[in-house]
């Protein structure tokens, strides 16, 4: 196959501006629409005809195009929807490729969709992930990434954690309209009644699933959201972002270019919202964990000051001072916490939604155990230091 280009820059990439001030605009009208839907319970072979379809009704470019001109790919990693390659050979001979994501069945119990979209349009004119290019019955399209998502090693380089903390904190700067009323809480809780009250077909599970003591789940949540740790060391409300994941336990929030620039793309924001940064980087930073779930990689305090310099003043990190490092060592350590219960939560929820064959009920008890393992550190850390009786 041709050289393939990337169709965000052949077709209207001037509808998505950057104003003067660096804030985000976006015309809507430059984002393409189709009824049509994909059913993702399908054989493949019989989707692939209907993806066609539904890309020649999108890009009207394409509509006169024989099938044989396109080939449709499964991308490996998609834990919540079906990810697709199609690559299109156009009349000029030359290749374009898109990537059409397909939601997977009852992912509305645990994402809010329009949400989603809504904060895609402005991510994306401001040159964060994928470029939305349309959007159709069950799904969107976007521009295709050549990329490799980071391993926990690549994760650990300081070249690289400076450039994620730098491209972090620019994330954080774009403006998304609509309230700016943090998330995290009324999601955390939205999962817990979804998570509370299922009823599983398989005994096994059931049977497991009766093991969980709800009442005690709904005290830990209730006493983290009520401790007010963030009192004093969170006064930030900005977006949130959960990046691909390829497994369930998730994933570095980066992609890597395979280019010889080594482009850094954040990328899938299907849990963005407005949110507090402390719970962003304590996210991030428990994904150093790997596919393996090894949360003895959770970075030091030495390589966490790193990130936090070049977050805090990308242009003169070591003129911040041990007062802002400390104040946000404690903040995202804190939300460290709220992460470990968002994910049981929703493991839970996955495991009785999802049609994909994992554990995620063993998911929910590692996530929840992990979180219980370290409260008392982190609560103790937090206290001493809004207390100001000692350091962090």
């Amino acid at each position: 196959m041709g050289a393939t280009k990337n169709i965000w820059t052949a077709m209207e990439a001037n509808h998505a501006k950057q104003s003067h001030n660096g804030n985000s605009t976006f015309d809507d009208h430059s984002i393409l629409h189709s009824n049509l839907s994909v059913d993702t319970a399908l054989p493949f072979p019989l989707m692939v005809p209907r993806v066609i379809a539904l890309c020649k009704d999108l890009f009207r470019k394409w509509a006169k195009l024989n099938d044989s001109c396109f080939s449709v790919d499964t991308v490996s990693g998609g834990i919540t929807n079906l990810l697709l390659k199609v690559s299109v050979k156009e009349e000029n001979g030359e290749y374009v490729s898109v990537t059409v994501r397909l939601y997977g069945p009852n992912t509305e119990y645990v994402i809010n969709r329009e949400r989603e979209l809504q904060a895609i349009k402005y991510l994306s004119a401001a040159g964060f992930g994928a470029k939305l290019l349309g959007v159709f019955g069950n799904g969107m399209v976007q521009s295709f990434i050549n990329a490799r998502t980071l391993t926990p090693a690549d994760m650990r380089k300081p070249k690289l954690v400076s450039e994620i903390a730098k491209q972090l904190r620019r994330f954080h700067q774009v403006e998304i309209p609509g309230s700016k009323e943090p998330q995290l809480w009324v999601d955390i809780f939205k999962f817990f009644e979804k998570a509370s009250t299922l009823q599983f077909e398989d005994t096994d599970k059931q049977r497991t699933y009766e093991t969980i003591s709800f009442k005690e789940v709904h005290k830990e949540v209730t006493e983290l959201k009520e401790a007010r740790l963030d009192v004093g060391v969170v006064d930030m409300r900005i977006l949130s972002f959960k990046i691909r994941h390829r497994c369930p336990y998730g994933c570095s929030a980066v992609s890597l270019s395979k280019a010889i620039s080594e482009k850094l793309y954040l990328i899938d924001f299907e849990y963005g919202s407005y949110n507090y940064r402390g719970f962003d980087i304590g996210n991030h930073f428990n994904e150093y964990a790997g596919y393996d779930c090894d949360y003895s990689l959770y970075p030091s305090k030495d390589e966490q000051y790193h990130f936090f310099r070049h977050y805090l003043e990308p242009e003169k990190p070591y003129e911040v001072s041990e007062k802002d490092l400390e104040a946000l060592y404690v903040e995202t350590n804190t939300f460290m916490l709220a992460s470990h219960l968002y994910w049981a939560l929703w493991a839970l929820i996955q495991a009785r939604m999802s049609p994909i064959d994992f554990d995620y009920l063993g998911y929910y008890f590692l996530r929840y155990n992990e979180y219980k393992k370290q409260k008392r550190m982190c609560f103790s850390l937090a206290k001493s230091h809004i207390s100001g009786s000692g350091k962090a």
